[in-house]
């Protein structure tokens, strides 16, 4: 069995008063409130949305 590569993403700033791309971004992450954190599969679709809204989560 072949092992999948993940990623882990927190929120650390709030998406409010972000565009509305960019919150639905945070929402498509998984991501809900500050703080809160999502293990991903490390794909380049989850890698590019969370380049987009790189200003708002920390990539663990």
């Amino acid at each position: 069995m072949t092992d999948k590569k993940t990623v882990t993403v927190k929120l650390v700033r709030s998406p409010i008063g972000t565009k509305q791309s960019h919150r639905a971004t945070v929402r498509g992450l998984g991501l809900r409130q500050i703080g809160s954190e999502r293990v991903l599969e490390d794909t380049p679709a989850v890698r590019g949305m969370i380049n987009k809204v790189s200003y708002l989560v920390q990539v663990l």
